[in-house]
C-alpha cells in the first residue's frame, strides 16, 4: 500500500512538472498579457492540487484515494468517501497546511460501516 501510495504521488509530481514545462511561444501582445495572467493562476490551482494531493499521500492515516482534490483562487475543496470523522479533520488540516492555500472545504463524508 505505501508503494501504491508513493508511485502515485510520483506520478502526481512528474505530472505538475510536465503541466508546467509547456509555455506559450507565440509573439507576446496585450492579449497575450492577459492570457498569461489566467494561465498563472490556473498553473498555481494546479500546483497547489498537486501539492495537497501529495501531502494527503504522504500521510499514513488518512485513505486518500478515495479523496478527490479541487483548487479555484487558492481555495480548495475536498470531496470523497473517508473512514472516519478524524481523517475528515485530518485531510482539513493537512491541505490547510500546504502553501499557497488560501481556505479548504470539506465535502468529505465518513462511510458508515458495512457488515
Amino acid at each position: 500500500m505505501k508503494i501504491n501510495k508513493l508511485l502515485a504521488g510520483i506520478f502526481i509530481i512528474s505530472s505538475v512538472g510536465l503541466l508546467s514545462a509547456c509555455t506559450n511561444t507565440s509573439k507576446y501582445d496585450k492579449n497575450n498579457a492577459e492570457n498569461d495572467q489566467k494561465n498563472g493562476e490556473v498553473m498555481t490551482d494546479v500546483g497547489i492540487t498537486a501539492k495537497v494531493k501529495s501531502a494527503l499521500l504522504a500521510e499514513k492515516d488518512v485513505n486518500s484515494f478515495d479523496i478527490s482534490v479541487t483548487t479555484f483562487n487558492g481555495n480548495v475543496q475536498l470531496a470523497g468517501f473517508v473512514d472516519s470523522k478524524w481523517q475528515i479533520d485530518k485531510a482539513v488540516q493537512v491541505a490547510k497546511n500546504v502553501k499557497g492555500v488560501k481556505d479548504v472545504k470539506s465535502d468529505l463524508i465518513h462511510k458508515p460501516v458495512t457488515k
